[in-house]
């Protein structure tokens, strides 16, 4: 059965670093455009990042840029999120999630995306 599974999440200080893992098993992620998404209690899912399969190009949103990296390594199926100078604003659930294979290009919208992660809880605060 095809599954995502994020990892890497925890409690940091302001200013602090993380770096989330979403693996797969069951299919291959280099065939996905992949993102990465967080939501907290009462407000929508937001797209964070993301990266296509065609050609690794990326997309990040703008309350992140300059902080947050996505990257992929394809011979261990799994795509990172690198979180750098965290604030407590960026306290969520992280989701990864997976687009059709119709889709090689990347987006920030979620609901373009067809398969997801459990999520992981990251926690900024002093």
């Amino acid at each position: 059965q095809a599954q995502l599974v994020e990892s890497g999440g925890g409690l940091v200080q302001p200013g602090g670093s993380l770096r989330l893992s979403c693996s797969a098993s069951g299919f291959t992620l280099d065939y996905f455009a992949m993102g990465w998404f967080r939501q907290v209690p009462g407000k929508e899912r937001e797209g964070v990042a993301c990266i296509s399969s065609s050609d690794d190009n990326t997309g990040v949103a703008d309350s992140v840029k300059g902080r947050f990296t996505i990257s992929r390594d394809n011979a261990k199926n799994t795509v990172y999120l690198q979180m750098n100078s965290l604030k407590p604003e960026d306290t969520a659930v992280y989701y990864c999630a997976a687009r059709s294979l119709m889709f090689r290009h990347c987006v920030l919208d979620p609901s373009e995306y067809d398969y997801w992660g459990q999520g992981t809880q990251v926690t900024v605060s002093s």
